[in-house]
This record gives C-alpha cells, structure tokens and sequence, in this order.
C-alpha cells in the first residue's frame, strides 16, 4: 500500500476568536436517519486519553475462550456502573504475514488526485428513476430537487485517467463471489450505490432483495453473486448494531471484539469497511469482554475508535489470506455543516449549493487529521492486506452533492425548521446519481 496523499494545502487562516468558538461547539447526538439534521461535526474537543505509565494490553477477539459467553449489546442494554478509563490498549500483531504475500502493483498516478469535470454525456452513469433500489433518503430528484447539476460530475485524476466504467466486467469480477460492504449509513449508500450501477443488465426476475435487516442481500443469479450490505457502524460489537432502532443516548461498545459481526462477514469474497462518523459523538461506554459485573470505562471518541480499529485488525491480520479474499478499507466521508468554511462571514450550510468546491486542497472541518493519522498507521500495518479507497480529499470539494433537504425525513418537521431549511438540512449524507458512484468506480479501478 503506498503512503496516503491527502494532498492537503494550508487551510485558510481564521481569527483566533472563530477557531475558539469552533472548537468548543457541542454536537448532538447522532441518528442517522432521525435526528441527522441536529448534527454539529467538529474534531474532538477533549481527547482524554488518561495517562499510564505501563499499559495493559488486552489480546481481541477471544470470546469463545471465556468461561461464559458475555452477554450480547442491543439497545436496551445499559452499563450498571461507569469508572474512568483503565488505560488498556489492544494488542495485535501487524502485518507479519509474508509467505504468499500479494504484491501490490505499484499506481504510476495518484487517483485521488485530481478535479472535478462537469460532464453530462457519460455522467450520471444510471437515472434515479431506473434504480427500484434507491432509498428515500438518498433520491434527491424525486424529493424536489429540480438542479440535476450534481448527476454530471465526473473525477478527474491529475495526470492520469480511471478505468472507465463496465458493468459487464464488473459482473464478471463478482461472479460466484460475495461483495459485502460493512460499516455505517454512508457505506450503505455506497452499497445503494453499486447495486444502482449493477442492477441494470440483470433481468427482473433473476435478481433479487432480502428485507432491510442486519445484513441485506443483493443477489443474481445469472452470475452467483450476491452485492451485501452488513450494518456494524462501529466495526466492533455494540449497542447500536440494530440497523433501524440505533437512536441511544450512551453509545455502548465491546472494544476487544468484532466477532459477532465477522460472524457474518468472514466468508465474503470482497469487504469494503467503513468507520468514522459514529466516533464523533463524543464519549464511548466501553465494555470489555472479560468483565463480569457491568462496568463500564468512559473515553472519547478517537481513542475508543483506536481501540476498535485495533480489534478489527487484529482479525485482518490473523484470518485474511490477501491471496483469496480483498480487503479495502474507505476513508473518512466529509460533511459540509459550516458555509463559513468554504464563504468566509455566511452562516449557513450546503442548503442551496450547486456548485463543487473550486480552491484546490480545500479541508473542511468535518475530516479530522488526527484521527486519520491514528487509521493511517493502522492501516499501514496491514499493507499487504488491506487497500485503501481515499474518499476524503475530493469528497470535501462536493458541497452540492448532499440531500440538504430534498430526502424523506422520519420525523414531522417542526415549523421552526420549515422556515429555516438550513436548520434540518441533511449535509452528511449523498444524493444518488452521484458522489459515492465515484467511490465505487474507485473500487472497480482497484479490483
């Protein structure tokens, strides 16, 4: 894997007192279909990591060693009492896998270096209306949006071109093979996304779709392969992984195990794993496997996520043979919640944007550096195992590509909120035809 290029120029300069303000924001609790609109992302505000001087190091992934089987997360489950953080890290051994070790061809370009193109004769690569797949939430036309400006967009890498787009070679690759997608809302967009791409060289009555559950199932028969979607927001077991009742007050994890969800996942073909939104909530209940009596230790957000991204690649390094299963991992998706940020003195958000983000390297708030730094260097270990779909740099230019308010909302709006579209618009989010379609033709380029 080669060394990630954020390609990220020096921000702008902001007077002192903003950056203050900005730092100190609250956020809301998160619900990706709810409350989406309240969300107020910024990088951590506290990042309390107790200091210790000798850590422990506890060994993931073990629950089948235990003398009893610990008790499942759902919603309903509640920590009997909270305590400091211990200070325990997850061990996992890296990338020490070499006998067969697939060779990674080197890139001669930088595909995640680039612009965006307008171009409305091969973009969008399907109409909204012909995907039966598509989600409310994510069919912006048909919930009023009349500019279809942001179907036309294509990436344009700096020096050289992505593989141009077949649906039939795509098929040929999954053929008798399981593609699963595990991670958030925005990976399940993604996965909308590529079903969208695919569907259409399938016949009607030889394709078709389990129910929404925890995980949902794409299939076709002609080619005996099935296009998955795995619900595990935050990779590891938690208190969330109900894919529609997830709206919690105190985010639970187990923070040493991703077994219930590799469960399912370990015997795909293809895994496209996604995690960051969630952790940007603020503190994390953490739940180790081993402890008998509730306790429950507290930590932010980016180091309860260090630890879950610990167990998840500590199963990587250990289960996966590069040789017979392809792991990617996709970065971070930006939001765009703050105009100020991309038009210095407004105060709104990407209600009403039409346009992409023209300033070459432009960062928005919403892409945390330090977390990223902590998923490079995990992701690093595993290079031989794991390729990594950088997203972010030109996911940030997209200001127009969100829903803003042209999606179904699960809740009646306020009249508050209608006299204020920029108060419930959805900036987090993606309109389909549209952004994640670029991020699936990363992933064809790259397979």
């Amino acid at each position: 894997m080669q060394r990630w290029k954020w390609n990220r120029k020096k921000p702008p300069i902001f007077p002192l007192l903003v950056l203050i303000l900005l730092f100190f924001i609250a956020f809301s609790t998160l619900h990706s279909e709810h409350t989406i609109q309240r969300i107020h992302e910024i990088p951590d505000h506290v990042h309390n990591h107790q200091e210790v001087s000798s850590a422990t190091f506890v060994k993931p992934n073990l629950s089948g060693h235990l003398k009893q089987a610990p008790e499942i997360l759902d919603r309903f489950s509640r920590c009997n009492s909270t305590v400091k953080y211990s200070g325990q890290k997850i061990a996992w051994r890296g990338d020490s896998w070499q006998s067969g070790r697939r060779r990674v061809r080197p890139e001669s370009c930088d595909v995640f270096s680039g612009k965006w193109v307008f171009d409305n004769v091969s973009h969008p690569l399907y109409n909204e209306s012909d995907c039966s797949y598509l989600s409310d939430q994510l069919a912006c036309h048909k919930h009023g949006r009349s500019d279809l400006g942001y179907q036309n967009w294509r990436w344009q890498p700096h020096n050289c071109n992505l593989k141009r787009w077949n649906v039939k070679e795509m098929w040929e690759k999954l053929r008798d093979k399981r593609l699963m997608f595990v991670g958030d809302s925005l990976n399940r967009g993604q996965w909308i996304s590529v079903v969208c791409l695919l569907q259409s060289v399938i016949p009607a009555d030889k394709r078709s779709m389990s129910p929404n559950a925890h995980l949902t199932i794409f299939r076709a028969e002609d080619y005996n392969a099935t296009v998955e979607f795995l619900w595990a927001p935050l990779l590891v077991e938690s208190n969330s992984d109900d894919p529609v009742n997830h709206r919690l007050d105190e985010r639970i994890i187990r923070p040493d195990t991703v077994l219930r969800h590799a469960s399912l996942w370990e015997n795909a073909d293809i895994l496209v794993f996604n995690t960051y939104l969630w952790w940007r909530q603020g503190p994390v209940k953490l739940l180790w496997t081993a402890e008998e009596n509730g306790a429950c230790e507290e930590l932010d957000g980016r180091g309860a996520m260090e630890l879950a991204m610990g167990a998840w690649a500590e199963w990587v390094s250990s289960k996966v043979d590069p040789l017979k299963k392809r792991v990617f991992f996709v970065t971070m998706s930006p939001t765009h919640l703050w105009s100020r940020e991309w038009k210095p003195e407004s105060e709104g958000n990407c209600y009403g944007e039409k346009d992409p983000i023209y300033n070459d390297g432009y960062w928005g708030s919403g892409s945390d550096l330090p977390t990223m730094s902590t998923v490079e260097k995990i992701l690093s270990s595993l290079s031989s195992k794991v390729s990594v779909i950088n997203i972010t740099q030109l996911s940030e230019y997209r200001k127009d590509g969100h829903p803003s308010i042209f999606r179904k909302f699960w809740e009646p709006l306020r009249p508050e909120q209608l006299s204020n579209p920029s108060s419930y618009s959805d900036c987090i989010h993606w309109c389909l035809p549209g952004v994640p379609d670029v991020w699936n033709e990363l992933l064809f380029h790259f397979l």
